[in-house]
């Protein structure tokens, strides 16, 4: 009998077999989407594996590792198959499995255990686990082993760092468990997985203590977009960029952090990141991968977006251009709040003066030039009248949402439903359908938001040729679902003078 695809037992034989194509022509734009079981060798692989294609009556597909993991599959030592982009599936969909997926990236379960996955989602844990294991394959704390087991393989092949302390970074809670790990996902040791690692650029642990990591993009990857959108948005002491490189302070779980990113020499991102703990580096990694939208379907964007003639050139000018995310979601509701209705640089003025005044200093070693952290919505909420510029109702808005945020009263986080952060935000006073949409955008990673009352993007649609009035904006802009997020990134890009987001 032949083993069924196992994406979604109703699955059709068309997406069986457009998957198996995609297997046969050893098609990496596929490579994380989703994963190949093969049942008669017990390995499972990325669909670019260069291995002779398997059976139809032989293979099963799978959208998550553990998935594999749970049908008694091991690791591909050949491809790799943990060692791509991520699903993009994670950010186009915003049902509770991809939601958990985001958190659970993230680390929560570490740190608080399927219940606390289960209580940031909104339901119990037996629910939560029987959702996860009937789309996904896997419940909640197979789906933690297997990303602990990806960064953990991750880590002892880009790095020098002690096994102990890989294992504690993935956050394994005891060496025997990591080792135990490691040897029946890729029926290797530690040790022989990092020997194993035929070319590798395998960077020192420096005796400051940084920890060097490159995360892989899925292709075409248009770095210098979201280099370039960081620098202009840079906050003095907060945040430093240098032609291709970005430097800033950031709170992670156990405390204070110094992030230094880069363009990888092949498509990706490399952190290099001064840690208070080692067990901040998987939602560090979780957060630098939103933030450079590194697991984006960029073909299939570019090919609906490119349909459209007016488009055309703009995307063949930047193929893979990215929507940037978020490091702190907090820190970006601030940022959209005061940057309101004024230019790039007068928001980047207010927002450098609540740091130095708000702002923990961050006293972390090293010639860094970088001395505060960006204030919490505590601190705000406490000390930002006496330091808030501009109108007395923005500033009424911005004390108003740190109290919020600083209570609990509103969330604002990856894992929110987008409907409901975005009614939850209307509901302010203060807040209005672009400041709902944007944060919607870069926080939870909506992919179709067209913010057509932007005035900027309006320009850039005149540029373009596109109609800049909003209504007819939005009608032209049907022809981009779901797509319309990454449309505003091109239509920011021809503003002239540059889009002020």
């Amino acid at each position: 009998m032949p083993v069924t695809d196992r994406i979604d037992d109703h699955v059709s034989d068309a997406v069986f077999e457009e998957r198996y194509r995609a297997v046969s022509s050893r098609d990496a734009r596929f490579d994380g989407q989703f994963i190949t079981g093969v049942h008669s060798t017990g390995i499972y692989c990325r669909p670019s594996c260069p291995a002779v294609t398997p059976k139809r009556g032989n293979v099963s597909f799978y959208l998550t590792a553990a998935a594999a993991h749970e049908a008694g599959l091991r690791a591909c030592k050949r491809c790799l198959p943990d060692a791509v982009p991520g699903s993009p599936q994670w950010d186009l969909r915003d049902d509770l499995a991809a939601r958990a997926m985001r958190l659970i990236a993230d680390g929560v379960i570490e740190r608080e255990g399927v219940p606390g996955l289960a209580a940031r989602l909104g339901y119990s844990p037996r629910h939560l686990t029987r959702v996860l294991t009937a789309e996904l394959g896997a419940g909640p704390l197979a789906l933690a082993r297997a990303h602990r087991a990806q960064t953990a393989r991750a880590l002892l092949v880009s790095t020098d760092l002690p096994a102990a302390d890989v294992a504690f970074a993935s956050g394994f809670g005891s060496i025997r468990q990591f080792n135990d790990t490691i040897r029946e996902v890729y029926e290797r040791s530690p040790l022989e997985l990092r020997l194993a690692a035929a070319v590798r650029a395998r960077a020192q642990v420096p005796a400051s203590g940084a920890v060097r990591l490159r995360l892989p993009a899925r292709e075409p990857f248009e770095a210098s977009g979201v280099f370039d959108w960081l620098a202009a948005r840079a906050v003095d002491g907060v945040e430093r960029a240098e032609p291709g490189r970005f430097t800033r302070t950031l709170r992670l779980p156990s405390g204070p952090a110094l992030v230094s990113l880069t363009e990888a020499a092949q498509p990706g991102v490399e952190i290099e990141a001064h840690l208070a703990s080692l067990a901040d580096l998987p939602p560090l990694v979780a957060r630098v991968r939103r933030l450079f939208d590194l697991d984006a379907d960029a073909v299939a964007i570019d090919d609906v977006l490119a349909r459209d003639p007016a488009l055309r050139d703009a995307v063949r000018a930047a193929p893979g251009i990215r929507l940037p995310g978020a490091l702190d979601a907090h820190e970006l509701v601030f940022r959209a709040l005061i940057g309101q209705q004024v230019s790039v640089a007068a928001a980047r003025t207010a927002l450098g003066r609540l740091a130095a005044e708000l702002g923990e200093p961050f006293t972390m070693p090293g010639d860094h030039g970088l001395g505060r952290l960006f204030p919490t919505a505590e601190q705000i909420a406490a000390e930002g009248h006496r330091v808030l510029r501009g109108p007395a109702s923005r500033i009424r808005t911005v004390l108003d949402v740190a109290a919020r945020l600083a209570g609990g009263d509103l969330i604002v986080s990856p894992e929110r439903e987008r409907h409901e952060l975005h009614s939850d935000l209307l509901a302010i006073p203060g807040i209005g359908p672009w400041t709902a949409g944007y944060l919607a955008m870069r926080v939870t990673r909506a992919p179709d938001i067209l913010l057509v009352s932007d005035l900027a993007l309006r320009a850039g649609a005149r540029r373009l040729g596109l109609p800049d009035a909003p209504r007819e904006l939005a009608a032209r802009g049907a022809e981009w679902a779901p797509w319309r997020s990454y449309a505003s990134m091109h239509l920011w890009r021809a503003a002239t003078p540059p889009a002020k987001i």
